[in-house]
């Protein structure tokens, strides 16, 4: 018989990563705050659930996936809350972005609920999220990883356990300043090219195939070039990730030089109202910088 899996979170990368759990032949219940979501998940063959009780109350794993650690806090505690209502010795996988300090809390409370926590944030964006290719960063204990690798493998290709409860949160927040620190090398890059007239499809083509090419050349540089943001990955929860991880150094005791100056630049482009843009639209804070702004992309 098929494991029962609620996942909590519909949003841009949580409603296909429910899909590829239902078409691994999972039975999935999903809950969010809006009908929509549920609606389609229901029409790929899942169920909706009206409330995170009623979704969790049969699960055998439960994966909650919303935006930043109060989220996570809103949906797992209290009389209404994942821990509360789901049943002992079901795996809770928590796939969102959260802080490594309230991974480790909210799986001492899980634990006290008889539940098996990970924290499992993942990588990849939208596109990672649709083609079940994401890179899953898992904290927890080995047994609880062991069982719920047949799930993850549904949603992603590259499932690492990296440590104890709050490791994957940790790897997380590294692998989110690697990606804006990029991001923004690559924005600035493009309107070097620019300023000097070069072919930048040419350009991009020959420098993927260098020591300069990655995943990020490859996924957003066209993004950059065609100055089209429709957001795979909002400018605002990499906002939420690189405080995540100037908080974190600070609590270490660590100086990170770049992080602190791409975390600023990421802050002034989302102050500036591009939040809602695809984190690609960093492009658009280095425009600012060198007085080449253009019009607003709609949100």
């Amino acid at each position: 018989m098929s494991q029962n899996i609620a996942f909590i979170g519909l949003g841009i990368m949580g409603l296909p990563m429910a899909k590829n759990l239902v078409n691994a032949g999972y039975n999935v219940t999903g809950y969010n705050r809006s009908d929509k979501a549920g609606n389609e998940l229901a029409a790929a063959g899942g169920t909706k659930a009206a409330s995170i009780a009623q979704a969790v109350a049969d699960a055998d794993v439960i994966i909650t996936m919303v935006p930043d650690s109060p989220d996570v806090q809103d949906v797992t505690l209290g009389a209404e809350g994942v821990f509360a209502n789901a049943k002992p010795g079901a795996l809770w996988i928590d796939n969102s972005s959260i802080r490594p300090d309230v991974a480790v809390q909210l799986s001492d409370a899980a634990r006290e609920a008889g539940l098996r926590p990970l924290d499992a944030p993942v990588s990849g964006g939208e596109a990672g999220a649709i083609e079940g290719v994401l890179s899953i960063m898992v904290g927890g204990e080995q047994a609880d990883f062991d069982a719920a690798k047949p799930v993850l493998e549904a949603v992603g290709k590259t499932i690492v356990l990296v440590g104890p409860s709050g490791s994957g949160q940790t790897v997380k927040a590294a692998n989110q300043l690697i990606v804006a620190a990029n991001i923004q090398a690559l924005s600035e890059a493009v309107l070097f090219l620019e300023a000097y007239g070069v072919d930048t499809d040419a350009a991009v083509k020959v420098l993927g195939g260098g020591l300069a090419g990655s995943k990020v050349l490859d996924q957003k540089a066209q993004k950059i070039l065609d100055r089209e943001f429709t957001p795979g990955f909002r400018l605002a929860l990499h906002n939420k990730d690189m405080g995540i991880v100037t908080s974190a150094a600070r609590e270490a005791g660590v100086v990170l030089p770049l992080g602190a100056l791409v975390a600023q630049l990421v802050t002034s482009t989302v102050a500036s109202g591009d939040g809602a843009l695809d984190h690609s639209g960093l492009f658009r804070g280095v425009q600012r910088l060198a007085g080449k702004v253009e019009a607003p992309v709609p949100a």
